[in-house]
């Protein structure tokens, strides 16, 4: 049994904000007429188009993301579909980094629609209570962001509290989780409740007989660690529902990828090409940007029947431009079995390592394309995405459509 002893007593110091329905409430706010309707945005405005977020209204009704369009007319048939306007939600992003900027020294972007805010730094010339300061914060997201922009703010000892309590009471929660009340929350949440709890983690802790979160944190240390999880995973596991801190600075990213489910499945080779080079030439951008150049190239396709096909492939020299990457993802696509239709591409790079100029010089034969290409993206930069690109691109406005991931926003 744990005892209070065992769990983290210090001062929560740790605020998660997460904008609620996001995407959803984003458009709202662009489009006042849309406040207050259920309504949703997709991926694809089409009948099998994926749901990316449901505004509060639609929650209510019990649309939620990962639906399908039709199956929310099914429920309401009046619903509003709206696609992603993908640079306002970047701006909302943006505009939400400058304002928890102005708060602290640690400002951790933890995607799109969340940030993580660390006092601990500056928590000895703190003299303001960390409600206070989220009551401001709300405040400041109505007035500079917008009036229809919703906040929940999570309050911890550790990021993984701080998120769990602002999924306590959304949209618009403001909640702490210390020593105090950790266990009387844990009482009243399912194991999937608690973020990185996916339902085979459930299935893994349901064979060791832990059901709920309070048995989760009973659990012995030896026991998550060998037999649960049988790795350092089930250590963190133990420390991270105590209160204590596990993540530390942002790992390195160790691939750059794309994917995207096609609107109009093919079989057609050329025009899988395109779609190729289109992902290719995002994710190169991003390779780039980052300051890296990656040895591997991996294709993975999801076809019509629902299989599905992948290889990999590590290259002799490290590649940069986007002409270097989409013939080394080309090769791949070669190999799959031809005549049947695709209906997803997703391409990545790995093993990345360092572009800078002392490494490029082992390559001077490619060298003036990738001055050519570190030029294009400037270029791109300042007058937006594919503004100038290969011939291949031409005509590709409706495919490949920006979308913005959940999980990352590194490069933003």
């Amino acid at each position: 049994m744990v005892t209070d002893l065992m769990i983290n007593h210090n001062r929560p110091l740790v605020m998660h904000i997460d904008l609620n329905s996001c995407f959803a409430t984003a458009t709202q706010q662009a489009f006042p007429h849309l406040r207050g309707k259920p309504m949703v945005v997709a991926a694809y405005d089409s009948p099998r188009g994926c749901i990316l977020a449901s505004s509060i209204e639609a929650k209510k009704l019990g649309i939620k993301t990962g639906m399908r369009v039709m199956e929310a007319k099914h429920i309401y048939k009046n619903i509003v579909v709206r696609t992603t306007d993908t640079d306002l939600v970047r701006d909302i992003h943006i505009r939400l980094r400058r304002i928890t900027r102005d708060y602290s020294t640690v400002v951790v972007p933890k995607s799109i629609d969340e940030v993580v805010i660390d006092f601990n730094p500056i928590s000895t010339v703190l003299r303001r209570a960390l409600t206070d300061i989220a009551k401001e914060i709300k405040t400041r997201i109505r007035r500079e962001i917008g009036d229809w922009m919703v906040c929940s703010i999570g309050i911890g000892t550790n990021r993984f509290l701080a998120k769990t309590a602002a999924g306590l009471n959304k949209p618009d929660g403001l909640d702490i989780i210390d020593y105090r009340n950790l266990k009387r929350v844990y009482s009243g949440l399912t194991l999937t409740d608690l973020c990185g709890i996916n339902t085979r983690f459930e299935a893994r802790l349901n064979a060791y007989g832990i059901f709920t979160p309070l048995q989760f944190l009973d659990a012995p240390i030896l026991l998550l660690k060998n037999q649960v999880f049988r790795s350092v995973v089930g250590f963190y596991w133990y420390r991270k529902l105590r209160g204590y801190e596990v993540e530390g600075e942002e790992s390195e990213t160790k691939s750059f990828g794309q994917d995207y489910a096609l609107g109009r499945q093919t079989a057609d080779t050329e025009e899988l090409s395109k779609i190729l080079m289109k992902l290719c030439e995002k994710m190169g951008r991003r390779l780039r940007s980052a300051g890296k150049m990656a040895y591997g190239i991996y294709l993975g396709i999801g076809y019509k029947d629902y299989s599905f096909w992948q290889r990999s492939k590590l290259m002799d020299s490290p590649m940069y431009t986007t002409m270097e990457l989409f013939r080394a993802a080309r090769l791949l696509l070669n190999q799959q079995e031809k005549g049947k239709v695709v209906a997803k591409l997703s391409v990545a790079c790995y093993r990345p390592v360092s572009s800078q100029r002392s490494q490029l010089l082992l390559f001077e034969d490619n060298d003036k394309g990738r001055k050519t290409s570190a030029a294009v993206d400037l270029i791109n930069d300042k007058y937006g995405e594919f503004s100038i690109g290969s011939a291949l691109n031409l005509n590709m406005e409706e495919v490949a459509i920006d979308r913005i991931a959940f999980g990352g926003i590194r490069e933003l």
